[in-house]
Formats: C-alpha cells, sequence, structure tokens
C-alpha cells in the first residue's frame, strides 16, 4: 500500500522545506543559519519534528558545499535551534540566513490545527491509486 509518511502535513510547511533547501542552495555557507520555532505550552518536545527536519534540510544543503576550516578540515557545524513555548500558539517556524550586511528570514505560522488535517486530508487522495511504497508530501504536492 502506499504510505504518505512527514513530520508535518502542512502544504504550507512542505512548501517551506522546499523553499529552506533551494535558499541554502543559492546563498551558500556565507551565510549563519539558525532556526526557532513557537509552539503553545502543552507542546511536549523540543525542538519540534518540524524543526528537525528543517535542519537536517540546511545540513544537506551544508553538505553539498562543504567548509573547511584553516588547516583544511570539514566542519560539520549543527544549526542552533531555538524553541519557544509560549501561549495557545498553534505553529510557528523561523530559518534565518544571516549574511554580512543582509538577512533573510522564511516564516511559517499556522493559525489553526486544521490545516495539518486538511494536508493529510489531501496527501490520502493523493495515495489512492499510487503504487505501494513510501511518499512524502514533497511527492504529493510535487516539490
Amino acid at each position: 500500500m502506499p504510505i504518505v509518511f512527514a513530520s508535518n502535513f502542512s502544504v504550507g510547511v512542505n512548501a517551506l522545506f522546499a523553499l529552506t533547501g533551494r535558499a541554502a542552495e543559492v546563498l551558500g555557507d556565507e551565510f549563519d543559519l539558525e532556526i526557532i520555532e513557537t509552539h503553545h505550552v502543552m507542546k511536549k518536545d523540543a525542538p519540534s519534528g518540524t524543526a528537525k527536519t528543517l535542519a537536517e534540510i540546511l545540513k544537506k544543503a551544508r553538505r553539498s558545499a562543504p567548509r573547511t576550516n584553516s588547516s583544511g578540515g570539514e566542519i560539520d557545524k549543527e544549526i542552533p535551534i531555538q524553541s519557544i513555548r509560549e501561549g495557545e500558539v498553534v505553529g510557528e517556524h523561523t530559518v534565518i540566513f544571516d549574511g554580512a550586511g543582509e538577512r533573510l528570514e522564511l516564516v511559517h505560522r499556522a493559525k489553526s490545527r486544521e490545516t495539518f488535517a486538511k494536508g493529510a486530508l489531501r496527501a490520502a487522495e493523493w495515495a489512492i491509486g499510487k503504487p505501494a511504497g513510501l511518499y512524502t508530501v514533497q511527492d504529493v504536492l510535487g516539490l
């Protein structure tokens, strides 16, 4: 059977995943990276699965263009993640690319938990008739 597996089924978050990867490729290793994620006070995990996925996307982009230190050794730098738990925030993720003289921020804000259900339904409808296998929401969206 076809299975769609994801850390987040929001269509907007999956667009953020694609945009983050592309921005990291375009900007290269001259930009410092950071992720800030905010959720409601009842959320148990920190960082969130979505923040971890964003960090993996950034690490993958960095590995494709390795950075080296002064002695020629490769640097595999961790991506800093700030996790904030406050109020009733459904979910907010900001990816920061901070360079010399400029800063780029990509932000996704979930306004309702309904957005995750809509994305899951879209994925389920897409999977109908697909061959058995493991798919991502990126597959569903054609990204």
